[in-house]
C-alpha cells in the first residue's frame, strides 16, 4: 500500500516513474526561487541588499521574474519541455546578471557564489533539457 501511495505521489509531481537527478535539480531551482522571489517583496535584508547594490527600483520586478521562472520550471513538467528551457534560460541570465552587478559593486567571490551557483545550475538544467527533449 505504502509503496504504491509513494510511487503516485512521485508521479504527480514529477511526471515520471522515478525521480532523476534533471527532475531533482528542476524542483530544487523552482523551489529556491519560489523562497527568492517572494523574500524580494518582504525581507528587510533583500530591501537593503539592493539599496546597495544601487538597484532598489528592481526589486519588485527580480521578484516576479524570480516567481515567473519558478513557476515556469514547474508548470514545464506538465505542459511542455520548451517551458522549463525558456523558463531555465530567463533564471540563468537573472542570476549571470545578478552576479556581473555583485562583480561591478567589488563584492568577493564568496559573496557572489550564490547567483552564480544558481545561474549555472539553470543553465545546466536548459541545456540538459535541450539535449534530451528538444533536439
Amino acid at each position: 500500500m505504502f509503496k504504491v501511495f509513494s510511487c503516485n505521489l512521485v508521479k504527480l509531481f514529477f511526471n515520471k516513474d522515478v525521480l532523476d537527478l534533471l527532475s531533482a535539480l528542476i524542483w530544487f531551482s523552482a523551489i529556491s526561487f519560489i523562497f527568492f522571489g517572494f523574500n524580494c517583496f518582504y525581507s528587510k535584508f533583500i530591501i537593503s541588499e539592493f539599496q546597495r547594490y544601487g538597484l532598489p527600483k528592481y526589486r519588485i520586478l527580480t521578484g516576479w521574474l524570480q516567481l515567473i521562472g519558478a513557476f515556469g520550471l514547474i508548470t514545464g513538467f506538465y505542459l511542455s519541455y520548451e517551458l522549463i528551457l525558456l523558463a531555465a534560460l530567463g533564471l540563468f541570465l537573472l542570476m549571470l546578471s545578478g552576479f556581473i552587478v555583485r562583480l561591478k559593486i567589488k563584492d568577493n567571490f564568496i559573496k557572489s557564489s550564490p547567483s552564480f551557483f544558481f545561474a549555472m545550475l539553470n543553465l545546466i538544467i536548459a541545456l540538459k533539457v535541450l539535449t534530451t527533449y528538444i533536439i
